[in-house]
């Protein structure tokens, strides 16, 4: 069997969907264990929804949508101070975006090619009927999707 090597034939860049929820916070933790072992690039991405816009409450808005901010910058510097701690380093980016959580995924693991995308469960019980962000990329096909619980 010439041409495969062990240890060599894993991800090459994981794109990791991260909201600050528990299980995106696991979900991070998963995807850094194994870009470190697979020597792997990861890509972190938050996405702000794009929530209704409504002209009776114009200042409600704003202030959700800064909210949203806020909780992206946090996310941001808690993955930067946690990776100046990380032995041996992996190299990551952290993207955020606005939209459906789901659309955003798919777009920015096409842009950048991933080999995997990971994702924490959804603890949302409508998503049972509509269906979660995970069930979304699993049925984009094109990389394989860990859920993290």
């Amino acid at each position: 069997m010439s041409g495969f090597e062990i240890g060599t034939d894993g991800p090459q860049v994981i794109v990791v969907g991260i909201d600050g929820s528990d299980t995106s916070l696991r979900a991070a933790a998963y995807a850094w264990g194994l870009a470190r072992r697979q020597g792997s690039e990861l890509i972190f991405v938050f996405v702000a929804g794009t929530g209704v816009i409504t002209s009776f409450m114009p200042d409600a808005t704003v202030a959700a949508f800064q909210a949203q901010e806020d909780v992206g910058t946090e996310l941001r510097e808690r993955i930067a101070k946690i990776a100046e701690s990380m032995h041996p380093r992996v190299p990551h980016t952290f993207r955020s975006d606005r939209g459906d959580a789901a659309s955003v995924l798919i777009r920015i693991a096409d842009e950048v090619r991933a080999d995997a995308v990971v994702v924490g469960a959804s603890a949302q019980a409508g998503h049972r009927f509509i269906g979660s962000v995970a069930v979304r990329l699993v049925r984009a096909g094109r990389w394989p999707v860990t859920v993290v619980p």
